[in-house]
């Protein structure tokens, strides 16, 4: 089935519209890059549209009205919100709906140390191309649940001076055997490792460099190894979105899928009159 080109179905005067929304749409990817970072985002939006936390309006007994704009933070994994109609709810409801995880790579619960490097071992989340992660600038983030009952979150390498971590890969002279594999084996799922220091603390006999990280952890954080245990790390690609050709009509940015639907379906319901 033929498709007409979208920019050319855009109306007279729509151009603009459509480029401040998506200016909006990158700050909301660049905001959320974890289910609670975009559930975070959404209730600050929500509250900035005058939306009220449905919570609150339980705890008060308040009965909804038509048109009350109402939000619900659920567990700091889901965000839904909701104007209310003026016909009765027996009648139905009109419904969007999208998830906001998306492919990542998740922190396991103990660092380690192999060779004289430090890594971080992982698990990858939903579907990946396991090759489109090595070699490139990653970002941690997430939340970490300390022994005295503190939680700490989690957002290193997305400041212009922060670090960032990588998943090594051969050089191509030395990859004779890899190139030689298929797409599905170049980079097996426990090649994940994230690397994460190199430098071993000084006067340290065991471990080394895992335990100058961990110094590293403990002075910038107050994250002991055993935190490990409580934390919900994810990696994830670092930096923000930019805008792709020279006539800057795409967006390159993590977290598409699927929040791409996420934000348009929000944005919705919060702008509804």
């Amino acid at each position: 089935m033929y498709r007409k080109n979208a920019w050319k179905a855009l109306a007279e005067g729509e151009r603009a519209r459509l480029e401040a929304f998506a200016e909006k749409y990158k700050a909301y990817l660049d905001a959320g890059k974890t289910e609670r970072e975009c559930v975070a985002e959404s209730v600050r939006q929500a509250k900035a549209a005058g939306f009220t936390d449905l919570m609150t309006a339980l705890k008060e007994g308040r009965q909804l009205k038509a048109g009350d704009r109402v939000y619900c933070n659920w567990m700091n994994k889901c965000f839904l919100a909701w104007v209310i109609g003026e016909n009765d709810i027996e009648r139905g409801m009109n419904i969007l709906g999208a998830h906001i995880d998306s492919p990542r790579i998740d922190v396991k619960q103990n660092p380690l140390e192999n060779g004289g490097l430090a890594y971080l071992d992982t698990h990858y989340y939903g579907g990946i191309k396991k090759y489109q992660w090595v070699a490139s600038p990653l970002a941690l983030h997430g939340v970490v649940c300390k022994k005295d009952g503190t939680k700490v979150s989690i957002a290193i390498g997305e400041k212009d001076d922060d670090p960032v971590f990588y998943i090594t890969d051969l050089l191509i002279h030395l990859a004779a055997d890899q190139m030689g594999k298929t797409a599905a084996k170049v980079i097996e799922g426990d090649a994940l490792d994230i690397l994460i220091g190199s430098e071993p603390l000084e006067g340290e006999e065991k471990d080394p460099v895992k335990a100058q990280v961990l110094s590293i952890l403990k002075e910038q954080y107050g994250i002991e190894e055993e935190d490990f245990i409580s934390a919900e790390l994810e990696a994830v690609p670092a930096g923000k979105c930019r805008d792709v050709g020279f006539d800057r009509a795409m967006i390159a940015g993590y977290g598409h899928d699927d929040r791409v639907c996420a934000y348009p379906s929000m944005a919705a319901v919060l702008d509804f009159e």
